[in-house]
């Protein structure tokens, strides 16, 4: 299996080769030239099984170049003792028909650990493979839960520093606390004046600046990603797609090879593409639903075929998918177009003048697999409460808009097909506004919140979170976003 970029096929790469760079030079981002399949047969063995060997098997079709002996030193370093979960990311089910996979049993409680527990082993031995000998620098833009996930998984790994940078006034409380207070002597967290958008072309900047690459090259530094455009951090969350659908078959609410439907709460389109993927690589799978929050760029896209961020910016209670511009939407566009030059226009319209159309063949193949929907802050506040009141379920603002938005979705439908509510975050990280959804008063720092919400529902918050007051802050810095170049070389000067 090879590797190329999303917006020129010709420079073929290993899979450790892609890991070990992130983001291809053009801007385009690395895809497997091809989708390996999971025939029923394989897809049966992977019934009994735990999450860690479902993960390796589901790896190993994408990593040919890792023997057996080093695709179960990752998935044992990756999937153990660091999750709060033997089952690593159960489905909780509320009826018969409705399950909610949920990915934050990790130490950072939100799903990002489900791939960056796991992105620091493989980039490690990625570069062993390719005989790397610089320091590699992770750089991230974070809407909030990728951050500390990701400086959680690099804190203190040998020959790695990680940066962060997240938009000072679009993160919750808790996820602002997680990562400035974060432990290390590699890790470096920077806030940015403006929004995630802001953040996150400051860093793709930074990935196209080959000045900057020499320089820091001379310096014995090379630029890496840890966000959902690194195809290392991308592969990991294909897994759980696989391992949700298995333990829906085991409750006895479906039979192997029934389909099911996924609603995913969706910012950057990574999560939801690494569904899709499953599903092309035979997972029974009928609809994929997007779920949105007022930030209903997508929605629109997917309703349309036209992607428009010319749009007002809106801050709500889920502020991991308050975004603009969803990068791995790139990915979905090469794979149903199979042309790399179209995507690069599409991508340099986007930069240029804010909007493309990918034409209605385009739009039509991309409703043959997804539907859309979103749900504002007012919504979501409801939804929290209607599932806590009749399920007795606690969920956070993010798993809340997909949970509305697949009521949405079967009322509008009348599809009644068994669903999976992709559920991205324990409700204690956004315990401000699960607490107004639930009618109590929020009138205290987040870190007494957490304690708050505890005596209200009778819940436990994850011991991480738990632990977070008193903390001391070792970040307080903040940029504007033509400045985060200057932050990256004095943070590797």
């Amino acid at each position: 299996m090879e590797y190329f970029s999303t917006r020129d096929t010709a420079p073929r790469l290993t899979a450790s080769e892609a890991i070990s760079r992130g983001l291809a030079p053009d801007g385009g981002l690395f895809v497997p030239d091809t989708l390996p399949q999971i025939g029923e047969a394989e897809l049966a063995a992977l019934l009994p099984l735990g999450y860690g060997e479902r993960a390796k098997r589901i790896l190993a079709a994408y990593l040919p170049e890792y023997s057996d002996a080093e695709l179960e030193a990752l998935v044992s370093a990756s999937y153990g003792k660091n999750f709060d979960t033997e089952a690593i990311a159960p489905v909780r089910f509320t009826d018969d028909r409705t399950g909610y996979l949920e990915l934050w049993h990790g130490p950072t409680s939100a799903f990002k650990d489900m791939a960056l527990q796991m992105l620091p082993h493989l980039l490690a031995a990625s570069l062993k493979k390719c005989g790397e000998q610089r320091g590699v620098c992770i750089l991230v833009a974070t809407s909030g839960d990728t951050g500390k996930a990701a400086l959680e998984g690099f804190a203190d790994v040998p020959g790695t520093k990680i940066l962060v940078f997240y938009p000072r006034d679009g993160v919750s409380d808790v996820q602002r606390l997680q990562m400035v207070t974060q432990t290390g002597e590699n890790v470096g967290v920077c806030a940015v004046e403006g929004n995630f958008d802001d953040a996150q072309t400051g860093v793709k900047r930074i990935f196209g600046d080959r000045e900057l690459a020499e320089k820091l090259s001379a310096k014995g530094w090379f630029l890496s990603s840890a966000n959902s455009i690194n195809w290392g951090r991308l592969l990991p969350q294909i897994a759980y797609y696989f391992s949700a659908y298995c333990d829906f078959v085991n409750s006895g609410r479906i039979k192997l090879g029934e389909r099911v439907v996924f609603c995913v709460p969706t910012g950057n389109f990574g999560n939801i593409l690494a569904g899709w993927m499953a599903k092309e690589m035979g997972l029974p799978v009928s609809r994929f639903v997007c779920a949105s929050n007022a930030n209903n760029v997508l929605t629109d896209f997917i309703e349309t075929g036209v992607y428009d961020r010319r749009r007002p910016f809106h801050v709500t209670t889920s502020p991991s998918m308050d975004i603009l511009v969803s990068s791995n939407l790139e990915r979905l566009l090469y794979f149903l177009s199979k042309d790399a030059e179209r995507v690069a226009g599409w991508m340099k319209q986007l930069s240029v003048e804010g909007r493309y159309d990918v034409g209605a063949e385009l739009r039509e193949a991309i409703e043959r697999d997804f539907e859309a929907g979103y749900c504002d802050d007012e919504g979501t506040a409801a939804e929290i409460a209607r599932v806590w009141r009749e399920c007795g379920y606690l969920i956070d603002t993010h798993t809340a808009v997909a949970s509305r938005v697949l009521g949405d979705y079967r009322a509008r439908t009348g599809d009644e097909t068994p669903a999976i509510v992709v559920s991205t975050a324990s409700p204690y990280k956004f315990c401000d506004s699960v607490l107004r959804a639930l009618g109590e008063q929020t009138d205290a720092p987040g870190t007494e919140l957490i304690g708050r919400l505890e005596r209200v529902t009778g819940t436990k918050a994850p011991a991480p979170l738990a632990n977070l007051a008193g903390r001391a802050v070792r970040f307080d810095g903040c940029v504007a976003p033509e400045r985060q170049k200057q932050v990256v070389e004095d943070f590797l000067s």
